[in-house]
């Protein structure tokens, strides 16, 4: 299989009535995990970097994007690459040219007049490079600059408001926030899936579940058939990770030879992964 287009993988997955999962990247085991696990599950899969693991790598992103877009290359099934979560324009001016065929451009934390404002200028210039752009609109609980918590009022997307802002901004696929939250260590989010299938019936691109490691198995298939595309995972993968890597230290307290316990903690994704894309893919 080969790199393909992140709109390949998302319009198949729309016309067969499924999702595709997107897993942050952090690091290349993190790449080298994914892409294992999607092999395992024989799925596709998207590699997604975000503004914040680009800032982890001292804001340099092309280092951490051709490693994973080179692991993508040699994997068994397609895979795409995105960058996830930027708010800096200046980051997504360089996302063409360091291997992404796709962005996120978040501005879901900005009053919607701003909001739309500068996500329609996101996507004029993504649409110029030839990027395919996802956007936000309303509040996913557990970001740091989120008013307030996934369940207060007020904060989930509607979608009147969803239809219209989709239309002025001309963005290729919408975040919405129907109930999960970013950086949930317990699965125990529950959805709003009657939002999600209004939102479906008005919103005319695919929609994106962000905070989706605190969606358990049952509530994420039923947002599948409720009508997400994409769906967002990050948080299970370093759980899996940073777990097992305690475990391997607290096992052999005298190692200093950072390979075994990586790699233990690469297969522990591995298989997060696996499990994983046997929910949302099945």
């Amino acid at each position: 299989m080969s790199l393909v287009p992140t709109r390949e993988l998302v319009s198949k997955a729309a016309a067969g009535g499924r999702a595709v999962a997107a897993f942050n990247v952090i690091t290349l085991e993190h790449a080298e995990a994914v892409t294992a696990g999607a092999e395992a599950a024989g799925t596709p899969v998207i590699l997604q970097i975000s503004e914040n693991a680009v800032r982890f790598h001292g804001g340099r992103v092309e280092p951490i994007a051709r490693a994973a877009a080179e692991v993508g290359r040699g994997c068994g099934v397609d895979v795409a690459l995105h960058l996830d979560h930027v708010t800096d324009m200046r980051l997504l001016r360089t996302a063409a040219d360091a291997g992404f065929s796709s962005a996120m451009f978040d501005a879901g934390a900005q009053p919607y007049a701003e909001n739309l404002a500068a996500t329609r200028a996101a996507a004029q210039w993504a649409h110029g490079a030839g990027l395919w752009l996802e956007a936000e609109l309303g509040y996913v609980g557990g970001k740091p600059d989120a008013p307030a918590s996934a369940h207060a009022a007020g904060v989930r997307t509607d979608p009147e408001e969803a239809a219209r802002y989709v239309a002025d901004t001309g963005v290729d696929a919408l975040a919405v926030a129907v109930g999960s939250s970013h950086a949930m260590t317990e699965r125990s989010a529950s959805l709003d899936h009657a939002l999600i299938e209004r939102l479906r019936e008005a919103v005319p691109v695919p929609l994106v579940l962000h905070g989706s490691s605190g969606v358990g198995d049952e509530e994420l298939r039923r947002a599948v058939r409720a009508g997400i595309v994409k769906i967002n995972i990050g948080t299970a993968l370093n759980v899996a990770f940073t777990g097992t890597v305690r475990e391997a230290l607290a096992e052999r307290p005298d190692l200093t030879d950072p390979r075994p316990y990586l790699a233990r903690g690469r297969e522990a994704i591995t298989e997060a992964v696996r499990l994983l894309l046997a929910v949302v893919s099945g």
